[in-house]
């Protein structure tokens, strides 16, 4: 017998909604606002900076309300290192510009997610759908607890940005969804690749692999404090 492939549209399985007012829109109705991050060099801070750096993050996460969850994604991309060189470069500028050209390096990009999502949503099991709840908005989703919520992540962008070691910007919608001309975070993230493309490529999933187009993704989950380092 011959075995048929079963394929789905990305419309029907991605969880995304839509993007209005520089916010993602999940099917299920939470909330997520995007944001770039810039983090200090590495190896550039001292153990006492790493401290405070800790201590910052702590004291923006405290004011954020319940039922919120933070996501930082970091993306570590191999990539080559390209050379510029004009008429006004210096020999010894020159010299180091062509050593390290088409050096490979590891390009790294961070991004943070924030995330309102609500009492139900939080406790949901596979058996617990919309169709049992008679709304498809929980009922702890309306417009006073939304502009509270975006009140707190302007204290918490505030916190984070008045230190002297992180720095977050808020991604808007082209950012997020992209133009005609360069491809947003979602497009990004569904291709595995930072570089400016319109083309998405086929989702593999299998039960012992995953793979995007021809990249095999290793996934590495941390579950228990007892993982972590001290």
């Amino acid at each position: 017998m011959r075995n048929i492939l079963k394929s789905h549209t990305l419309e029907s399985k991605l969880p995304l909604m839509s993007v209005e007012h520089d916010c993602i829109i999940s099917k299920d109705a939470d909330i997520t606002l995007a944001y770039k991050v810039d983090l200090p060099e590495v190896f550039s801070v001292t153990r006492e900076e790493y401290e405070k750096i800790h201590s910052v993050w702590s004291k923006a996460i405290k004011v954020l309300p319940f039922h919120t969850i933070i996501h930082k994604q970091d993306w570590f991309e191999l990539t080559h290192y390209q050379s510029e060189i004009d008429n006004d470069t210096t020999f010894l500028s020159r010299s180091s510009e062509l050593f390290f050209n088409e050096r490979p390096f590891y390009e790294h990009r961070c991004y943070l997610f924030i995330t309102k999502t609500s009492k139900e949503r939080m406790k949901q099991q596979s058996g617990f759908s919309s169709l049992c709840r008679g709304t498809i908005i929980p009922k702890d989703i309306h417009p006073e607890t939304i502009s509270k919520f975006m009140e707190d992540v302007r204290q918490f962008e505030k916190i984070l940005n008045d230190s002297e070691f992180i720095t977050i910007t808020r991604m808007r919608s082209d950012e997020i969804t992209g133009t005609n001309k360069e491809s947003g975070i979602i497009e990004k993230y569904l291709s595995l690749s930072h570089k400016d493309t319109t083309c998405l490529k086929d989702i593999t999933i299998n039960p012992d692999s995953l793979k995007i187009g021809d990249k095999t993704i290793c996934l590495h989950t941390i579950s228990d404090v007892e993982d972590l380092p001290s």
